[in-house]
């Protein structure tokens, strides 16, 4: 018996176009599956983001139970229900009886990592800011994320004078009602707090005082 000869299969490869078409498709496919996965989830996540801002201003602002969405249009405050996109926002509280407890005014700028956005709240007439809220930050595990995890550190800012402005110092030689003490080792995250809420309140501190007609 003749031993049998091995047969060869020609594979024949794809062409270029065809790789080029599977690619695409598969590019497109997974593209619409994210921006089917965000279109949906996009409402559960701002209903979630709504709420957590709207308990953080119940914390700066204590003894509010009513809040209104306040925007800076033709050189006044208006209580709006949204904002626009591009549209600066601060929040009134207002006690049982209906008085003005104070607002709770957003703020941001970089830290050392990231963004750091955050909300404190402000009594115009004892121009202190009475509470603070870390909204969003990424920054270094251990270190710089003890802006909202050091209750000491949050605590700087319970009631903490804004005149002439706010004034991070090193850690223990607070002496000033203006003056804040730093976290050792997130120096620069603790003075990028100040930093923000010192930016905020040039922004916002001469709107509030025209509201309420000074």
């Amino acid at each position: 018996m003749k031993p049998q000869t091995p047969q060869t299969v020609n594979a024949t490869e794809p062409g270029s176009a065809r790789l080029v078409a599977t690619l695409g498709f598969a590019g497109l496919l997974s593209g619409l599956i994210i921006v089917t996965v965000f279109e949906v989830t996009l409402p559960t996540i701002t209903a979630y983001k709504a709420k957590i801002l709207q308990e953080a201003v119940f914390k700066v602002l204590p003894g509010s139970t009513r809040l209104q969405r306040l925007v800076y249009r033709e050189e006044k405050l208006a209580v709006v229900e949204e904002v626009g996109k591009e549209e600066e926002f601060v929040f009134g509280g207002y006690n049982p009886e209906g008085a003005l407890v104070g607002y709770a005014i957003p703020g941001s700028g970089p830290g050392f990592q990231d963004i750091i956005s955050l909300l404190y709240g402000y009594l115009p007439i004892q121009r202190k800011v009475v509470g603070m809220e870390i909204l969003e930050s990424r920054e270094t595990p251990g270190l710089g994320d003890k802006i909202y995890k050091d209750a000491a550190f949050v605590a700087n800012f319970d009631a903490l004078s804004i005149d002439p402005e706010i004034v991070a110092v090193k850690m223990g030689s607070k002496s000033a009602p203006n003056e804040v003490d730093a976290i050792t080792g997130a120096t620069i995250s603790s003075k990028a707090v100040v930093r923000i809420i010192n930016q905020a309140n040039q922004q916002w501190l001469q709107r509030l005082k025209i509201q309420q007609g000074e």
